[in-house]
């Protein structure tokens, strides 16, 4: 049986480990890749090639980095590619419908969720925040519509209260490549039907707005908990302390009955953490990052800054 030759496009990480699946993959050729221009980034802004352009130089596949994907010199390098299929994985550019038309129904979509719950920017980040207990990996057939193509694949996952955003995403990877290399497969090879999105239960999971990472601390511990999570992808969730802004990267539900206290005042010191009081309950803080410093432990911070009972967190 023939190789299906394809043609990937994406820019992170996610996308780098899926584009390396098909690579290793017997049954698929990549004939060409498409990814963001190199961009400047770091402390000196150099420019730096993508993940998946680095991985494209580096194992020497055809790659082009257009500003925009559409055009026709962008069209004609797809063509003469000579691929039957589009993969998709997180590339950051609107495809237009001259692109789907030249592959009809063969353009698919790895999207981080259990669609049609989530359609959008941040489904990750919107599924922790808002609380659920499970999500997944979506294989898409692309439409001009969002996130609204019929359904090749999905893999599902608990969201378990250890994990953060960055931990959901990394454990993605797997469930995408093997939607990739399993279900993809089978649908080129005319195994396998998409199914229609059901439009009553859709979702969408907008971008996060940089306003969005104040904590509120007068909102119940786990609606805190859930949001602080969600925002470890960026920006992050700040507090203030003794009015300087201070981003809380790890935190503990504590459900005392016996603390009694206003909003973001501290409860609870000790030599390795300390305890703030929430809307409901608290939340034990257990590492955190001042302004301009690196990320360190309670403990760590403790032994720097002389925190007392009554102390409030938001001030």
């Amino acid at each position: 049986m023939s190789v299906i030759r394809t043609v990937f496009l994406g820019t992170p990480f996610i996308a780098k480990e899926c584009l390396k699946a098909l690579v290793e993959d017997e049954h698929f050729e990549v004939v060409g890749v498409v990814s963001q221009p190199d961009r400047p980034a770091g402390r000196k802004m150099q420019l730096k090639a993508s993940e998946v352009s680095a991985y494209a130089l580096e194992h020497k596949l055809p790659l082009i980095r257009p500003e925009k994907a559409d055009g026709e010199e962008f069209i004609q390098s797809i063509k003469k590619w000579g691929a039957e299929c589009v993969v998709v994985v997180a590339y950051g550019q609107i495809l237009r419908k001259d692109f789907l038309d030249m592959f009809p129904q063969k353009v698919v979509n790895v999207h981080a969720s259990l669609l049609p719950r989530w359609r959008g920017a941040a489904p990750i980040q919107r599924a922790m925040m808002a609380g659920d207990q499970e999500t997944g990996v979506c294989l898409q057939v692309m439409t001009e519509s969002l996130d609204a193509g019929a359904v090749l694949g999905a893999r599902k996952m608990i969201i378990q209260d250890a994990m953060n955003a960055i931990d959901l995403h990394n454990a993605m990877i797997p469930l995408a490549q093997d939607l990739l290399t399993v279900d993809f497969m089978d649908y080129m090879r005319g195994n396998l039907s998409p199914t229609p999105q059901e439009e009553s239960l859709v979702t969408y999971a907008k971008k996060i707005k940089k306003s969005e990472s104040q904590m509120d601390w007068s909102l119940p511990n786990r609606e805190i908990f859930n949001r602080q999570r969600g925002l470890m992808m960026g920006p992050g969730a700040t507090t203030v302390f003794r009015g300087k802004p201070i981003k809380i990267h790890r935190m503990e539900l504590v459900n005392d009955l016996s603390l009694k206290a206003a909003p973001g005042v501290i409860v609870d010191v000790n030599k390795s953490d300390f305890t703030v009081q929430c809307g409901e309950g608290q939340l034990k803080i257990l590492e955190l990052q001042p302004a301009s410093k690196a990320c360190q432990t309670s403990a760590q911070f403790l032994l720097g800054h002389k925190i007392a009972k009554g102390e409030v967190f938001g001030e």
